[in-house]
This record gives C-alpha cells, sequence and structure tokens, in this order.
C-alpha cells in the first residue's frame, strides 16, 4: 500500500505571503516619495528694483515741480500787487505792442487842442497852455539822453522858448534839483536875449549826474520857486523813469503842488518825452514805458500835458 505524502505546511506560506506584502510596500513608497527636493526657479530681481529707483525719482520729480509752481504763483501774486499799487488813474491803455507805442507816442486830445494858442501854433509843443509868466526847466542829463537824446533836447529849448517870447523869469535845472548856473537857490535868471543864449551855449556842456528819475527835479522847482503871485510852468524833458513807484510820485507832487482857494494846482507840470528806448521793430523798454505813464499821470493831475517825441532826428 503506497504512503501518502504530507502537505506542505501553512505557517510556511504565510510568511512568503508576509515577505511579499513588505516588498511591495517598499517599492510602492519609493514609487510615491520623491527621492530629493528640486531647487526653486530662480527670479531675476533687478528689473524690479529699477523700476522701484524709477518710481522714487518721479515722486521727487513730483514734489519739487509742485514747489517750484508754488513759488511761481507767489510770485505772480506779488508782481500782480506792486503793478497794482503803482497803477493809477489814468491808468496808461494796457494790451499789445500798438497800445504801448501808443503811449510813448501820445497824440495831442481834443481839449489838448482847444487850449493851444491858435495865433502861433507850434507842431513841437502844440496844445500846452502857454499864459504862464515863468518858465523851468527839469532836464534828464543821464547817460541815455547825453548819448542818444542832447541835440534833440537843444532843439527843443529853443522852440519851447520861442513860445515865450517873453516871461518874467527863467530857471534851468537837472532831474536831480542842480542848477544849470548855480547860485542861490530860488532866484531866477532874467529873461534877456543874453540870457538865452548863455543857457543853450552851457547846455551843450552840461553833464551832472543824474538817476533818470524826475521827482527830486520837480520838487526841487516848487519848493524853491514857487510864490502865490507867480504863474509857473515847469517843463520836465526826459526818456526814462527808474523809480519804484509811480502812485508815490504823484502823491509826493501832489502834496506840494496842492490846490490853493480852489484856483487849482500852483505850477503847471509839462513834459516831453525823447524815444531815446524806442527802437524801429523792437518794443520800448520798461522804464520808457514807466516815464510815459509817470509824466501823463503828472501832467493830468498838474493842469499840464505830455508829449511823446515820435524821432530824434532833427526838425527840417
Amino acid at each position: 500500500m503506497r504512503r501518502r505524502r504530507a502537505g506542505l505546511p501553512e505557517a510556511g506560506l504565510s510568511f512568503l505571503d508576509v515577505i511579499s506584502c513588505g516588498f511591495g510596500a517598499v517599492v510602492l513608497l519609493l514609487i510615491i516619495a520623491p527621492v530629493g527636493s528640486a531647487p526653486p526657479p530662480e527670479v531675476d530681481l533687478e528689473p524690479v528694483r529699477a523700476l522701484r529707483a524709477r518710481l522714487l525719482e518721479v515722486r521727487a520729480a513730483n514734489r519739487e515741480a509742485a514747489a517750484t509752481l508754488a513759488r511761481l504763483q507767489a510770485e505772480a501774486h506779488r508782481l500782480a500787487a506792486e503793478e497794482a499799487q503803482r497803477a493809477a488813474p489814468p491808468p496808461p491803455p494796457a494790451g499789445g505792442e500798438a497800445d504801448r507805442l501808443e503811449l510813448a507816442l501820445q497824440v495831442l486830445t481834443e481839449e489838448m487842442e482847444r487850449l493851444a494858442p491858435r495865433a502861433r501854433p507850434q507842431p513841437l509843443i502844440g496844445g500846452i497852455p502857454v499864459d504862464s509868466e515863468y518858465v523851468i526847466f527839469v532836464i534828464d542829463t543821464s547817460g541815455s539822453m547825453q548819448s542818444g537824446a542832447w541835440p534833440k533836447v537843444q532843439e527843443v529849448m529853443v522852440r519851447v522858448l520861442e513860445v515865450y517870447p517873453r516871461v518874467r523869469g527863467i530857471q534851468v535845472m537837472n532831474d536831480m534839483g542842480q542848477y544849470l548856473f548855480g547860485g542861490p537857490r530860488g532866484e531866477w535868471l532874467a529873461d534877456t536875449p543874453e540870457t538865452r543864449r548863455r543857457i543853450l551855449s552851457a547846455l551843450a556842456h552840461w553833464a551832472p549826474f543824474s538817476n533818470s528819475s524826475p521827482v527830486e527835479g520837480i520838487e526841487a522847482a516848487i519848493r524853491d520857486f514857487y510864490r502865490r503871485d507867480r504863474r509857473i510852468s515847469v517843463y520836465t524833458l526826459g526818456d526814462d523813469f527808474t523809480g519804484r513807484s509811480i502812485r508815490a510820485v504823484a502823491e509826493a507832487v501832489a502834496r506840494l503842488n496842492r490846490a490853493h482857494l480852489g484856483k487849482g494846482r500852483l505850477v503847471r507840470v509839462h513834459a516831453i518825452g525823447f524815444p531815446v528806448h524806442l527802437r524801429p521793430g523792437g518794443p520800448p523798454t520798461a522804464n520808457a514805458i514807466r516815464f510815459a505813464a509817470l509824466m501823463r499821470r503828472l501832467s493830468y493831475d498838474n493842469g499840464g500835458t505830455f508829449i511823446g517825441l515820435p524821432t530824434l532826428a532833427p526838425d527840417r
């Protein structure tokens, strides 16, 4: 009888199962778990830094521009306030180049023509009342007048004196109040043909210091020569005004030349402007415009006339 072979033990199969499962788990862990971490990608930060620096520059520029704008606005307000303070009625015409030229070369008004003497028309000073018995010339002796207008000044002096064939007294001073012939202040020159020749002769070589402002001369003329029984005309000859305030000058002259018993101003103030600072094709200088504005104001307030000469060329 054959003998049956004994079966394999169950414990041996279980051990193989455990080994297989453990090996499979190890393989699975190796598949799932990363063997090492990959390095992060590199980022170029230089463009970011450049943009940030540019942003800071733009912000700084904006702050500087805002500060500059504020300063300019403040300066504009200051200049506008100063100009408004200088301006006084009658205001000079505002506008473009043509208006400024018209101011510098003012023509006679109908009222001036009405006051002009009919029997002796004078193209140079037509419209200037010639009812005065005493005449004072206040002449700008600055370098610009000496170099650019002195022959014309002498010609104008001749023409003005021709309109006054006979007066009780004459005097000549510069815009600083310095007399042509010196002598005691407040003393008149006798009106004779010889005196007139001496005036024109001395004027040719007369060049005292001047500050290009007629204020001192006009004030000296009123202080030194006004008397209640005198009818006086002051002729101011100049080309520019370097003073600070037109209004201040007008008020100072008004205080000196105040009306007396309702009879108007004490003396007449006339002015003749020389176009030294008016070049063909170009605008007049600011000081020339201010001289015209000042003289218009003074002549208007003090019963006189302002005439702007159109040229420095001698009369034909």
